[in-house]
């Protein structure tokens, strides 16, 4: 009589190692993701084993993910979809590896419903505002030889590029001195996958914002201006996404803009604008680097004022004769 050899365990610790190499170095996923991952797949792990006592992967059931899921609701639901959809990723991974891995998820049907919410964005007057500010600011500052002044500088630089581009801030954040040509007047990009795309700069105020930061860049001393990035902090390190973010919220308290502005508001303001001036969305998808084009959309629900002039200026009702 055959003996039945036991299932060797599936540790979760080391399950999800495996997962992360294989994120990191086989699809090559950027390191944003990675981290998603690894910060929720921590969570299900500590979960599974403090309270359900679950530490091989084997012995979670549907129940088991219907437990964890409960323990989930305290987030926003699109954070729950974001954990479980990590915790999915996992285990069809593991079930692509092992056929005799049964996958607790494949019999559960969950419907997280994600509420769809408008984006903020600002109107033109309100980018205006902003900008006014910062070159207000710079107009005021005296002593050009002064670390204040270059920082000034920066800041427009920043503002005018979100603006001009709609660059996402990680995008701005890890731009190098080589992806800016100032020359032929664009930026190359590297976005969401590794995706390169280039973006052109057509406006003299960007070009010269970014110029006068350059030329004011190099002036520094050379522990600064020997720095990779294009955008550099005081420590020599270049700047970070929250740098920018604390940068935009103080600008829009200065302006008295009553929205929630951050890195990304410039980026659906500049989406919107475009669309409002008649831009086709298939060329604003190409230029925010939207690899779908249901993900640009978004902004034709937002575009309330062109829509507002169809509806006012082509509507058939304004030729209807019903006199009598």
């Amino acid at each position: 009589m055959m003996m039945k050899h036991p299932s060797p365990i599936l540790h979760l610790a080391t399950t999800t190692e495996r997962f992360l190499f294989h994120c990191r170095y086989e699809k090559n996923l950027n390191e944003k993701t990675i981290k998603a991952y690894s910060t929720d797949l921590e969570q299900f792990k500590n979960y599974m084993a403090e309270s359900l006592n679950i530490k091989d992967l084997r012995k979670i059931r549907p129940d088991s993910m219907k437990h964890y899921l409960k323990s989930l609701s305290e987030f926003q639901p699109k954070t729950i979809k974001r954990k479980m959809a990590s915790v999915k990723a996992m285990l069809n991974f593991v079930e692509m590896e092992d056929e005799s891995f049964y996958n607790p998820m494949r019999r559960l049907r969950i419907q997280i419903k994600v509420p769809f919410l408008l984006p903020d964005v600002m109107n033109a007057d309100e980018v205006a505002s902003l900008l006014r500010e910062l070159y207000q600011e710079k107009k005021l500052c005296r002593r050009k030889e002064d670390y204040k002044y270059f920082e000034i500088l920066r800041h427009i630089a920043i503002v005018e590029l979100l603006f001009g581009t709609g660059l996402r801030v990680s995008e701005l954040c890890s731009l190098s001195v080589t992806d800016v040509d100032l020359k032929s007047c664009f930026v190359k990009v590297y976005g969401k996958g590794s995706k390169e795309r280039i973006v052109q700069i057509c406006q003299p105020a960007i070009l010269e914002a970014l110029s006068e930061y350059r030329e004011q860049f190099q002036k520094l001393p050379e522990k600064y201006s020997k720095n990779i990035n294009f955008f550099v902090n005081r420590l020599n390190g270049g700047i970070s996404p929250q740098s920018v973010r604390v940068l935009v919220k103080k600008l829009a308290d200065k302006a008295g803009i009553n929205k929630h502005i951050t890195p990304h508001t410039f980026r659906h303001t500049f989406a919107t604008l475009l669309l409002e001036e008649g831009v086709d969305i298939k060329y604003i998808q190409t230029i925010l680097g939207h690899s779908s084009l249901s993900t640009t959309q978004i902004y034709t629900h937002v575009s309330s004022t062109r829509q507002k002039e169809i509806l006012r200026d082509y509507h058939p009702r304004r030729n209807l004769d019903i006199s009598f």
